[in-house]
């Protein structure tokens, strides 16, 4: 699976793949191409017009949406490490109110092919289902990625995902407030993720993405400090891909439901490792937040993959071969 190294191309020079080839349905939605922007690194999508031509990939997953405003963590909220990078933003945001009258509307201009996910967060089981009903008809939306990796503050700040059932009741409300798409978010260190994700699916939910970051701390030693102002956080990068490439395969063999594959995708390679696992789209995030050209480099690396080895994308979903 070696990919022919290429030069970057100028922000004008990328061109759709052939219709077909890097198409994905997914979740009753069609992907012209599987690479879509993660959560928490491409804002509402708007604050990128300048650098991402949006439309060449398949979509963007917007920062985090939660109920009433959030402020966020103290300064400074990322650090990068030899490693990668690890940040704890504490889901800052305007608010679902403010993401609906001001920044849905500013990202509708910019996405006449690619689609539009909700990242919705709470703190409460009917928080989130109470985004989704107020965004459910917003412009561009149309689906909802539910990160249950948030602290249930009702039940002592356990995650949602740790906890079956407040992520079936969770699921299922939200379920109640949308026909469009849930795609419900998990986090990489769940004990069981096989069995979180069936709870998801029988309540509901149309789709996963695998995973999140990993809890972690990077240390200023010569301040003798957390390099965050929170202390820990959550770690992202390059060495996330066998993480999440193990946990795309685990959980494909427990559901049906597509799956978004995400976690330290920088090049064509990594992509392809989740899509082999039994991913359908793959999302970049730090490695966009580095170099924002990167989404549409890889999108033209899975095409001129593809099409040396004469296969369709939706081909190789699910298709590694595992040792006997």
């Amino acid at each position: 699976m070696t990919l022919v190294a290429a030069p970057p191309l100028a922000p004008t020079a990328l061109q759709p793949a052939p219709a077909g080839r890097l198409s994905v349905a997914f979740a009753g939605l069609a992907f012209q191409n599987p690479v879509v922007l993660a959560s928490g690194t491409a804002g509402y999508g708007h604050e990128l017009r300048e650098v991402v031509d949006l439309d060449a990939l398949g979509g963007i997953v917007t920062k985090a949406v939660s109920l009433e405003p959030r402020k966020g963590n103290p300064a400074p909220r990322v650090a990068e490490f030899a490693g990668g990078m690890i940040n704890a933003i504490g889901l800052a945001n305007p608010g679902v109110d403010a993401v609906r009258a001001e920044h849905l509307p500013r990202l509708r201009p910019l996405v006449a092919r690619a689609r539009v996910l909700v990242n919705v967060v709470g703190f409460a089981v009917e928080e989130f289902a109470a985004v989704v009903e107020r965004l459910d008809d917003a412009p561009a939306v149309e689906g909802f990625e539910l990160n249950v990796s948030c602290p249930n503050v009702k039940a002592g700040g356990a995650e949602f995902g740790s906890d079956h059932l407040a992520l079936e009741a969770l699921v299922a409300r939200a379920r109640a407030a949308t026909r469009k798409p849930l795609v419900v978010k998990l986090s990489p260190v769940l004990p069981r993720v096989a069995d979180t994700a069936r709870v998801a699916v029988d309540a509901g939910a149309d789709a996963l993405t695998l995973t999140n970051t990993i809890p972690g701390l990077v240390v200023d030693v010569d301040r003798r400090r957390p390099a965050l102002g929170f202390g820990s956080g959550g770690v992202s990068g390059a060495g996330l891909v066998p993480v999440g490439a193990l946990a795309t395969w685990r959980v494909r063999q427990a559901v049906s439901v597509p799956i978004i594959g995400l976690g330290g995708i920088r090049t064509a390679a990594d992509a392809l490792q989740y899509v082999l696992a039994g991913a359908s789209l793959v999302g970049i995030g730090t490695a966009a937040m580095q170099d924002p050209r990167s989404p549409e480099r890889v999108v033209r690396d899975l095409d001129r993959w593809c099409a040396r080895e004469g296969v369709r994308l939706a081909e190789l979903v699910g298709a590694l071969e595992w040792p006997r």
